[in-house]
């Protein structure tokens, strides 16, 4: 590898049609990134050190999404706008044009395409290397294909030098057969691009400028003792394109693939890899477990020994060291501490912060709310807008009454107090430090210190009267028909 840097110029300006979507083709997602970002987050990784991004259609959509990429990987995407004509070599010149040469050096530039997002880095750099091995001043990835219907066909002479590239509709029954096709990805010198790409023509059964006519410019140079035109082949299920949603798709289980064997071969336990789902983003610790039908999206980041059971849905979520996340946990923009427990069937939603042992049992809903040390809500309670000190226990069908139908209000629960089951705590309130709330009762007070809360009516028994009350109901019961 020869470490020098690069341009990489990415052609994101097609229409999409077939997609059937208002959404340009380029930004539909793939594991949680646009199409276009994966491509130029291919070139970055390759070594690229200068980014052109070509668009044209929902350019007004395109645009601040490119730069937005660029900002997240510290690279500067310079936007070009495509003109009018149609085709690959039409985008291509939009870069010419649109751009300032380097005087002093004569770079060299990688096209790709925002359509193509399970382009390894590796092919990348290894054409880049190759151009400068072999000092050409073009170098083009060729892949086989049993049926290469579709795919532009690599014409080679007697000794095996490519001679063009032709394209579908205008090759001859000979070339028809060919089994050597164009994915499209080449690498060049600037100063022959500079030149080759203003003679491109329309000439061609598309009536379109073809990128692939560059190949015709260096040949036709190669004979003066110029240009020379060398390649590299790939396999070709790593270079495909995507044009409709059944693509796209496919796409989509390829890089989901690449992703989980990453976190495995990293140290991370997959269970039943195949049904669980990644975003690009996401990190997991060494010696975490991932069980069957898990989802983590977003900027979610699993720390060391993690255990993150079946079902569980995760977005935007930091779960630090030795936490364990049970079964259908579904969390959203918040931080779950050191050896927590959650789960299962919890719902924590935005700005949950949970500290470290602390318990978040089956069915408990949580928002906006911080549960601080060895604190615990077991079971079936709704928290939001809270204050939880440390070694807080919140019993069973505990309510937050946070909303008054015009503001959301804070309840503070502090260190040590004891919050009983079926308990409805009346926002804004304070229950003091080792304070006890007695099962059943609503506080609309602050409750101090060491103090005891309770609001429930005295209890009453009539003895006898059971019996009375189970004949007035069954003589009430309607006679079946």
């Amino acid at each position: 590898m020869s470490g020098k840097g690069f341009q990489a110029w990415v052609l994101a300006a097609g229409q999409g049609t077939r997609m059937k979507s208002a959404l340009p083709k380029v930004l539909h997602g793939i594991a949680g990134r646009p199409m276009v970002g994966w491509a130029m987050g291919a070139a970055i990784e390759a070594g690229a050190d200068r980014l052109c991004v070509v668009v044209r259609h929902g350019a007004q959509e395109v645009a601040p999404v490119v730069e937005a990429l660029g900002q997240s990987w510290g690279v500067s995407a310079q936007l070009v706008q495509q003109g009018p004509e149609n085709g690959t070599g039409a985008a291509a010149l939009a870069v010419v044009c649109g751009t300032e040469p380097v005087a002093s050096e004569d770079p060299v530039v990688v096209i790709l395409y925002g359509d193509c997002p399970l382009v390894p880095s590796g092919v990348i750099r290894a054409l880049v290397d190759r151009l400068e091995q072999d000092s050409a001043v073009l170098a083009l990835v060729t892949s086989r294909l049993e049926n290469p219907t579709g795919y532009g066909r690599i014409v080679r002479d007697g000794k095996g030098t490519i001679q063009a590239i032709r394209e579908q509709k205008d090759c001859s029954v000979e070339e028809q057969a060919i089994a050597e096709v164009n994915p499209g990805i080449y690498a060049a010198r600037a100063s022959f691009l500079r030149g080759a790409l203003p003679s491109l023509t329309t000439e061609n059964a598309q009536r379109e400028l073809l990128l692939t006519d560059i190949v015709d410019r260096a040949v036709g140079a190669t004979s003066s003792g110029g240009p020379v035109v060398t390649s590299i082949d790939w396999p070709m299920d790593e270079l495909l394109g995507v044009n409709d949603r059944w693509q796209l798709a496919q796409a989509e289980s390829c890089m989901q693939e690449r992703l989980r064997e990453a976190h495995a071969r990293n140290g991370v336990t997959l269970r039943n890899p195949g049904s669980i789902s990644l975003e690009a983003s996401v990190t997991i610790g060494e010696d975490s477990v991932v069980e069957s039908g898990v989802v983590l999206r977003g900027s979610t980041e699993i720390g060391r020994g993690v255990h993150v059971d079946v079902g569980c849905v995760l977005e935007n979520v930091t779960v630090e060291e030795g936490a364990q996340l049970l079964p259908y946990t579904v969390a959203r923009d918040c931080h779950i501490g050191t050896k927590a427990s959650v789960g299962p069937f919890a719902h924590l939603r935005p700005k949950t912060q949970l500290g470290p042992h602390t318990k978040v049992g089956n069915f408990v809903e949580m928002k906006n709310t911080s549960l601080g040390a060895y604190s615990k809500a077991g079971h079936l309670s709704y928290l939001g807008d809270g204050v939880v000190g440390e070694g807080v226990n919140i019993g069973a069908g505990t309510i937050f009454c946070n909303y008054d139908g015009w503001n959301k209000h804070v309840t503070h629960l502090e260190d040590g107090s004891f919050i009983g089951s079926d308990s409805q705590l009346v926002a804004p309130v304070r229950v003091g430090q080792g304070a006890y709330v007695a099962t059943g009762t609503t506080v609309t007070q602050d409750v101090p210190a060491d103090g005891l809360a309770i609001s429930r009516p005295r209890q009453q028994n009539k003895e006898g009267y059971a019996a009375r009350l189970r004949s007035r109901l069954k003589s009430m019961k309607p006679e079946a028909p």
